[in-house]
Formats: C-alpha cells, structure tokens, sequence
C-alpha cells in the first residue's frame, strides 16, 4: 500500500508452546504499528531467534524512533507518545497493552529498544518448548 517491504529472518532451530490465536493477534499488533510509522518505500523485518531458554521475535521498523522518556510507559493501556498524531494515524493506545497481556499469559516478556530518529525494534519472548 506505501511500498512498505517485509523481510524475515527466522531461524529453525526454535519451538515454542504458545497460543496460534494469541501469537497471531500478538504479531499483527506489532506489524501494524512498524507499517504505520514507517516512511514510504522503507521495510518492515521480523526476526525469530534463540537466545538461552527463550525465543526472541521481534518487529523492526525505520519509523521516527521513540525518545528514551517514553519506553517505560509504551505497553500501558492507552499511553500514547503524541496522542494529535495517533489520532491522525489511527489506533485506540491499547495494541500494545494487549501485546504485553498476551505474551504475559504464555509466560513471556515484552520490551522495546528505541532512540529517536533511528527506529524502533518492537520484541518479545517466549519459553522455547522441549521436543
């Protein structure tokens, strides 16, 4: 719709135990907001890897990035960081509340790395499954 690219980077080595329902609802939140925030003709990457006894998957953007002030706050309800351009751009403040929630629930963890004017990497993790 703007020329927004998707790559992937998904290593094979990894299962988790989780929700197919929950994981859905979990990435369609995250690459919303990285397809929202992303300027024209840049690209969206996903990556799933191992790191010790969890899977890390995250959502890359080359969005505006988020200033250090607001990482704390962004997974509670309705937090906004510039609620005129939400508004402008769509959304309720509770996608990412609703991450959190989810992931939580299958007894993972969720965080954001992020600076200002460089992008935001969106991830969570998850207990990897024993085979």
């Amino acid at each position: 719709r703007r020329g927004i690219g998707l790559q992937t980077a998904i290593a094979a080595s990894a299962w988790v135990l989780a929700d197919r329902r929950a994981l859905e609802q979990i990435l369609a939140n995250l690459l919303d907001n990285a397809v929202k925030y992303s300027p024209e003709g840049s690209r969206v990457l996903v990556r799933a890897r191992p790191e010790g006894s969890r899977l890390r998957i995250s959502v890359e953007d080359a969005g505006p990035g988020i200033d250090a002030r607001h990482l704390a706050r962004l997974f509670e309800r309705f937090y906004r960081v510039d609620p005129g351009r939400s508004r402008e751009l769509g959304g309720t403040g509770l996608g990412l509340s609703i991450v959190k929630h989810l992931v939580e629930a299958m007894g993972g963890s969720v965080g954001v790395e992020s600076e200002a004017g460089k992008g935001s990497t969106f991830y969570f993790e998850l207990p990897v499954a024993e085979r």
